[in-house]
């Protein structure tokens, strides 16, 4: 009864790391998340697939002695580098803290991150002003070079009409005399 519910068991994980291999490639065809994302899902799922291979053969009495298979899967996968959060030590600066200790230290680490965003956001509204002064600057000054372009062009208008009647008087005045 203990071997069904194993084989059974075992069965169902592998459908479940099928169907999830399945949607992962289909979040990744459709862009639902990115290439990135995705490929570290796809570690996560080789490593499942690993476990789920480490598992059937520990229940088919296969590969490394079964105790060392079985402390190897609990252990979370300490012997390829990946650490248990929860296996951490603890570090200094939090080392005999209490509850309401560790409350307050969040409390103060957020308000001086606060502080810090209020300050960043304080500069960063000083040169958005400082940039739209610089945009309306900008934009005075092209109107004023668009009315010395037009002013140029008036002048150069009235100067070749100008020209030609002093051609025409010219060649009239050469004829003439």
């Amino acid at each position: 009864q203990v071997n069904v519910a194993i084989r059974s068991s075992l069965q169902s994980l592998r459908e479940k790391i099928d169907q999830l291999r399945e949607l992962l490639l289909r979040a990744v065809s459709t862009r639902q998340i990115t290439q990135l994302e995705g490929d570290r899902r796809q570690n996560l799922l080789d490593e499942l697939l690993t476990r789920h291979k480490q598992l059937e053969a520990s229940y088919r009495n296969e590969g490394p002695e079964p105790d060392m298979s079985r402390s190897s899967l609990m252990a979370g996968g300490a012997k390829r580098g990946i650490t248990n959060p929860w296996l951490l030590e603890e570090p200094e600066e939090t080392r005999g803290l209490g509850f309401d200790e560790l409350r307050q230290q969040q409390r103060r680490i957020i308000e001086e991150q606060d502080a810090g965003l209020d300050a960043l956001s304080s500069i960063i509204s000083r040169q958005k002003q400082m940039g739209q002064e610089i945009g309306n600057e900008l934009d005075e000054q092209n109107e004023i070079i668009d009315d010395l372009t037009n002013l140029v062009e008036n002048t150069d208008d009235r100067l070749r009409t100008q020209t030609r009647h002093v051609k025409l008087v010219d060649k009239k005045s050469t004829s003439c005399g």
